[in-house]
């Protein structure tokens, strides 16, 4: 975002890469300027930028088998709710479509690296909704209020529905 962008940030930003993992950081540095930008203390940025770290990752691996080339967009807006700022955060894929019942994290019992991606995710965000896209892959909708911490519920919704172009 350029400085003057960044500073109103009032028009949502679209990224699209594809899904080699370098690209990996290109998200995370386009999130942690727009967070940045709306407010979010220091420690809730590194929150939001680890989950949707984790949530593209999770694109890669999952929904594209590791394959490289292979397309992902972010498209991150602010929302306003009763008063209250946050952010939308829209992953979108084209990879394997999955039931969104089934998208759970491993036991936190079976203690070894890698798989708390979903729980970080419903930890974090105050919403977290999967959703099977009608043309192929799936989208992700995570939202972030600012002082959400005071009355977090963190939901986890899925469906399927059309694609549109904010992602409800």
């Amino acid at each position: 975002m350029s400085s003057t962008a960044s500073e109103q940030f009032n028009k949502p930003v679209h990224l699209s890469v594809t899904s080699e993992t370098e690209n990996v950081a290109v998200i995370r540095q386009a999130v942690q300027e727009a967070v940045s930008r709306v407010g979010f203390s220091e420690s809730v940025v590194a929150e939001i930028t680890l989950a949707i770290d984790e949530a593209v990752t999770n694109v890669i691996r999952h929904g594209y088998d590791g394959q490289p080339g292979q397309p992902i967009e972010l498209t991150i807006e602010k929302i306003e709710r009763q008063g209250r700022k946050g952010l939308q955060f829209i992953i979108r894929d084209s990879g394997r479509q999955v039931d969104p019942e089934t998208i759970v994290g491993r036991d936190l019992a079976d203690i070894r690296p890698g798989g708390l991606g979903t729980h970080i995710l419903k930890t974090v965000m105050d919403e977290v909704e999967y959703t099977r896209r009608q043309s192929a892959g799936m989208q992700l909708r995570l939202v972030k209020m600012i002082e959400s911490s005071d009355s977090r519920s963190c939901g986890t919704a899925s469906k399927t529905q059309e694609d549109s172009s904010d992602g409800k």
